[in-house]
């Protein structure tokens, strides 16, 4: 059977067998295309491939630009491909068995500037519904004042128990939460974040719901869930004038750079965000330290070529 016929054959097999989707068999497809280019261009049949000649070209891909996510997808139509070819007893081995992608970059956590940040947070909408509005000013404080993950702030009750994964203790200026792996940490409240919190919960007394053990609830009176928190949070944030809508862990993000880029203290931001792994929270040093270069490129008298 000619090379074609081999392609067709297995493209025939992810769709009847394994019942793929169209689009990811026309992916596949496309993957195999550039498998048939780089064997033809080498002088050698797509079952005579070898890891040395796959490991080429992926050099050659990632050289091309093609980025490490794309390389590892072709990859891995690729190695279906040759995992078929083996049970048809058509190959020896799998060439592209042992062969990775280059490493993925991690992408920065996206976080506000100070002056967004601040923005958000003094942002008052006015609706005439003091209710929802104190209630949203309060999540918008908790958030970015005390760096709470969203699983964090909904989990809080408005009073301590022993059925309560997390509260707020507003004489003490803390806030008790539940954390990932159910790790229990203790973080400060900021002073405006409890001026915030008090609105609220007088707010939330004065309704119809007061008893219910949840912090931050509905309309309905039940307990507020992550999603509807993203949607308020966007929603405010876009009102509130900023460029690009806001999400709860951006929040989370925000705290941790601008408490870092005052304090320094990576071990104290560690122990605020409830990072098992220092790790972890190094992150925000790469963050940090695209703040200040960008604040050299826009200060610094050197910084800059002559046009």
């Amino acid at each position: 059977m000619d090379e074609s016929g081999l392609v067709e054959r297995y493209l025939e097999h992810v769709r009847v067998e394994k019942r793929l989707a169209a689009r990811t068999v026309e992916l596949y497809a496309l993957d195999l295309h550039k498998l048939s280019e780089h064997a033809a261009k080498a002088g050698i049949a797509l079952t005579r491939v070898q890891n040395a000649h796959v490991r080429r070209w992926v050099a050659q891909m990632h050289g091309g630009g093609r980025s490490g996510r794309g390389i590892a997808l072709i990859l891995s139509g690729w190695r279906g491909f040759y995992a078929w070819l083996g049970r048809e007893r058509l190959v020896d081995s799998n060439p592209v068995q042992d062969v990775r992608a280059p490493k993925v970059a991690k992408p920065l956590p996206k976080a506000l500037s100070v002056d967004d940040a601040v923005q958000l947070a003094e942002f008052t909408e006015d609706t005439g519904d003091a209710w929802l509005e104190a209630r949203d000013a309060a999540i918008v404080e908790l958030l970015y004042g005390c760096g709470l993950r969203v699983g964090e702030l909904v989990g809080l009750d408005a009073q301590a128990s022993k059925a309560a994964k997390g509260w707020v203790d507003l004489q003490a200026g803390e806030a008790h939460v539940l954390g990932k792996g159910s790790k229990r940490r203790t973080v400060p409240v900021g002073a405006k974040a409890l001026q915030a919190l008090q609105l609220w919960l007088e707010q939330r007394g004065a309704g119809p719901h007061a008893g219910e053990a949840a912090l931050f609830i509905g309309r309905n009176g039940t307990r507020l869930g992550a999603q509807a928190i993203w949607a308020r949070l966007k929603r405010r944030s876009l009102h509130a004038g900023l460029a690009t809508p806001v999400h709860p862990h951006m929040l989370r993000h925000s705290f941790a750079s601008h408490v870092l880029q005052s304090s320094g203290d990576l071990r104290a931001v560690q122990e605020l965000l409830g990072h098992a792994n220092i790790g972890t929270t190094q992150v925000y040093t790469r963050l940090d330290f695209q703040h200040l270069a960008k604040a050299y490129d826009a200060a610094h008298p050197r910084a800059k070529r002559k046009a």
